[in-house]
């Protein structure tokens, strides 16, 4: 029978010392990047993985994250997970995955409890949580170190490490898109009012409207909510108008999806009749047809990035030698990408 892997068998290929080896798996910063890299190296062939639990009992050190959210989104929850897992397993640590509600008045309190059973190290905080500030000033007094996932164009420097999405400006390169195709009369279908990304996104949307100086419609914003029955509901109030728009900006795909659908129930071809786009590059953008132009918002390497500078930031405060700096803000604007659901025929 094959023997479990052991630090031993990990500092004699990398010809390193034990001790070596734990300050690696313990991300103590504290390492050349030569050896750094060799003993890594020896941990991926040997595919060794400490021992967790004697990792937190011997040094009193928790080596598990997690994941808190409220999103709707299953796509998005999933790429979040599956992003976070992957660092975590590369970097030797455990994920616990904690879905929550948002409008829970005790959420404070449920973090708190669920950070101490689990004996967390950190968490990582997606939208809308991550954005609202009782909860994270609450995390901040309790000294609950975490990282939060944003929608913002800018970020002022704080107290916790962050990822911002800059929305704002993706937004506004879909809207300018439909511009240069010739549409003049451009509508929006806005996501969840508890989502900032919801609001960056109108924002940009009305800021590529003024700069091509289009009139910005009260009739052709429509809110709702991140969901395909909002889309198709928005995309029916849209038509029935006396002047119909002849372009729909969706808040994600989903809602794009949805718009699509209830576009083609009145007989309308997409994009010669109406041009429709979404964002996000769910899966939703590439299971309809015609396929739908979106902002592309890497979700998988959003999430592994925020797991790495969590990690990082841990360092930081076991061992405050580290050379790493302790708060890390991370910046990620989502790419346009144009299809078939915008690319055709528009109005006179």
């Amino acid at each position: 029978m094959k023997t479990k892997t052991t630090i031993k068998d990990v500092a004699e290929l990398a010809g390193v010392s034990f001790k070596t080896v734990s300050r690696v798996t313990n991300n103590e910063g504290s390492v050349r990047k030569e050896t750094l890299k060799k003993v890594n190296d020896a941990i991926r062939q040997l595919n060794y993985q400490p021992n967790n639990a004697a990792r937190n009992l011997a040094g009193n050190k928790s080596f598990s994250l997690g994941y808190v959210y409220d999103n709707p989104n299953a796509y998005y929850v999933l790429d979040m997970q599956n992003g976070i897992l992957a660092e975590c397993r590369e970097r030797g640590y455990e994920l616990v995955i904690h879905p929550c509600s948002a409008t829970n008045k005790d959420i404070v309190d449920e973090l708190a409890t669920m950070v101490k059973r689990s004996q967390l190290a950190g968490l990582i905080i997606s939208p809308p949580l991550s954005e609202m500030t009782d909860v994270l000033s609450a995390l901040d007094d309790m000294n609950i170190p975490f990282i939060r996932i944003i929608s913002a164009s800018e970020v002022s420097q704080g107290s916790s490490p962050c990822v911002c999405i800059n929305d704002r400006d993706a937004a506004f390169d879909i809207t300018e898109h439909l511009i240069e195709q010739g549409h003049r009369k451009i509508a929006f279908l806005r996501g969840d009012e508890c989502h900032q990304s919801s609001h960056e996104r109108k924002l940009g949307y009305q800021q590529a409207l003024k700069k091509h100086n289009l009139p910005i419609i009260e009739d052709y914003q429509i809110d709702g909510s991140y969901s395909f029955e909002f889309g198709v509901q928005g995309a029916k109030q849209l038509l029935s108008l006396d002047n119909p728009p002849t372009g729909i900006f969706s808040c994600n795909d989903e809602i794009a999806a949805g718009a699509l659908f209830a576009v083609r129930l009145k007989g309308l071809n997409v994009p010669s009749d109406m041009a429709i786009a979404g964002f996000e590059d769910s899966p939703f953008s590439r299971q309809t047809w015609p396929q739908l132009t979106t902002a592309a918002q890497p979700t998988n390497v959003i999430a592994r990035k925020a797991a790495a500078s969590l990690i990082q930031h841990l360092a930081h405060l076991r061992s405050p030698k580290t050379n790493a700096d302790s708060i890390t803000h991370l910046h990620y604007r989502p790419q346009l990408v144009t299809r078939e659901s915008t690319l055709g025929v528009t109005e006179d």
